[in-house]
């Protein structure tokens, strides 16, 4: 049994996966703005309705986990916000906004769980493809592409600084997943992989990546995007 934190387990593949891991008897920590039922009432689970991107409200995290768990097995970094808008369109206020909650949140959770990380723990960030150097990219996308290609960078640079300790930090990089964030984003557009089939993947891959794996960024997508 892990103890394990998800970001974004509002909908989508967050979702999917506090309650995967939940129902297969491990710890689940779930923060997501919103609460679904449906996790409130799983014993193995208890949910933070916080917004990651405030500083302030992270506390509860720290909060929890040192008088509650006292151990972190698991981080994945999942939760994600998108802007499709002309980059002359883009506000200052809203670039950063998307940066609060893909870059910045993601730093500050990593750093509250790390004192609570031991050897054999794992972080794992959901990126894009659009955050890949050399990736096909899309117009509309330089805000959330962007801060997708600043979170692949940090977690290979905490991988070097923490191999010592044996945490390991591993990058997935996602294709279009058809979840409700990308039809509001592309609406009509379906993507070929469902929530509940990225989150069987990435269920497998937080248990025993790091075992093959540390500062690596991969590929997980089937087609373009």
């Amino acid at each position: 049994m892990k103890n394990i934190i998800i970001t974004g387990t509002s909908r989508g593949i967050g979702y999917e996966l506090a309650l995967q891991f939940a129902n297969e008897g491990h710890n689940v920590l779930a923060i997501s703005r919103k609460t679904p039922k449906s996790l409130i009432e799983n014993p193995n689970i208890t949910c933070l309705a916080i917004n990651i991107s405030d500083e302030n409200q992270l506390e509860q995290v720290s909060n929890f986990v040192s008088t509650t768990w006292k151990k972190v097995d698991i981080l994945i970094n999942n939760a994600g916000s998108l802007l499709h808008k002309p980059f002359q369109e883009i506000t200052s206020k809203e670039f950063q906004d998307i940066y609060k909650v893909n870059v910045f949140a993601v730093a500050e959770l990593t750093k509250i769980c790390i004192p609570y990380m031991s050897k054999g723990s794992h972080v794992i960030t959901i990126s894009s493809m659009g955050g890949i150097q050399g990736s096909m990219k899309f117009a509309g996308l330089a805000a959330y592409s962007s801060s997708k290609g600043a979170v692949i960078t940090l977690s290979e640079l905490l991988a070097e600084e923490y191999k010592e300790q044996g945490i390991s930090f591993n990058v997935l990089a996602l294709g279009a997943v058809n979840t409700e964030m990308l039809q509001e984003a592309f609406p009509g557009y379906e993507a070929p992989i469902s929530a509940t089939e990225m989150a069987d993947y990435i269920y497998n891959f937080s248990l025993t990546g790091n075992k093959f794996y540390n500062g690596k960024v991969l590929q997980v997508s089937s087609t373009t995007p």
